[in-house]
């Protein structure tokens, strides 16, 4: 499988529980932190949850 590239562009304050720990499963902990995943249908399922938080390269 591909891998893709996550970084986290806005913040996470006033988002409701759920999506903090999604951000946090995906290992995003500040702004502009980038983590490298396998682009599996976990992984694109919890970038969905967030998709408004984040920016994914392939």
């Amino acid at each position: 499988m591909a891998k893709i590239k996550i970084k986290q562009v806005r913040s996470k304050i006033g988002c409701p529980k759920q999506q903090k720990a999604t951000l946090e499963a995906l290992g995003l902990k500040k702004i502009n932190s980038v983590v490298e995943h396998e682009d599996s249908p976990v992984i694109l399922g919890m970038v969905e949850a967030v998709k408004h938080l984040v920016v994914v390269e392939k």
